[in-house]
């Protein structure tokens, strides 16, 4: 058994990345000339991915016109938020087009290089609700924290100048009825509503990685991708 499906949440503005990118979603800045977006696509195709849901939003139709319902044999299909929902309700909605009983979840505007066979594996030992790919960083401040014991998460810490900690590097794997039964409604958010809300529960796990992180975020970060995935994705 093996993870087929995944979302990517797509219906970010790039609102920071106004000076460098034209007005379009920010998963579809282009790396090289190459929209981010196609990238993340091609790397879970390389990992077994059969069936990718975007969560999508702003300007969404621009995503459609160039991944259609298929792109390089991969099934693409759309949760559309016609209004915001959140992180979280964008995660709801597009649970709604999966099937399999695990969905890995990623955000549209970073790229972690993992093993998703060894994490898929960590995530069914655990029997987690949500695995958590973490990435071990040095002297940042732009990311919030996670507190790690024996693999369980224990607590998620407000972004602050730390010297060495573990960031959620914003790729998940979780149960597909994740929500159910917590009343949470259309529109709520991934972060504050729901994981700070169940962590104390003990189902969250960590599983760290070593490998490459970036997050195109801010132009800075933006301009470094240009040059590393020249190397990455020779």
């Amino acid at each position: 058994m093996m993870i087929k499906e995944a979302i990517i949440l797509a219906g970010g503005q790039g609102t920071r990345l106004k000076s460098v990118v034209p007005d379009i979603p920010k998963p579809l800045a282009p790396i090289n000339n190459t929209p981010f977006l196609t990238y993340l696509i091609r790397f879970l195709k390389q990992k077994g991915i059969k069936h990718i849901v975007l969560s999508v939003g702003y300007r969404w139709e621009m995503i459609k016109e160039i991944y259609g319902n298929s792109f390089e044999k991969v099934e693409i299909s759309y949760a559309v938020e016609q209004t915001p929902l959140g992180t979280g309700g964008g995660i709801a909605l597009a649970m709604e087009k999966t099937k399999e009983e695990d969905v890995l979840i990623l955000n549209g505007d970073s790229f972690i290089d993992f093993n998703l066979k060894a994490f898929y594996e960590f995530h069914k030992s655990k029997n987690a609700t949500i695995s958590f790919v973490l990435k071990e960083m040095i002297d940042f401040e732009r990311y919030g924290s996670v507190e790690l014991k024996d693999n369980k998460i224990t607590a998620f810490c407000e972004k602050r100048f730390m010297k060495k900690g573990l960031i959620n590097a914003g790729v998940y794997l979780a149960k597909r009825e994740i929500f159910e039964g917590l009343n949470l409604g259309d529109k709520f958010s991934f972060e504050q509503d729901y994981l700070e809300k169940q962590v104390m529960q003990g189902l969250f796990f960590g599983y760290t990685t070593k490998g490459y992180f970036i997050d195109i975020g801010i132009p800075e970060d933006y301009n470094k991708a240009q040059i590393d995935f020249k190397e990455i994705w020779k």
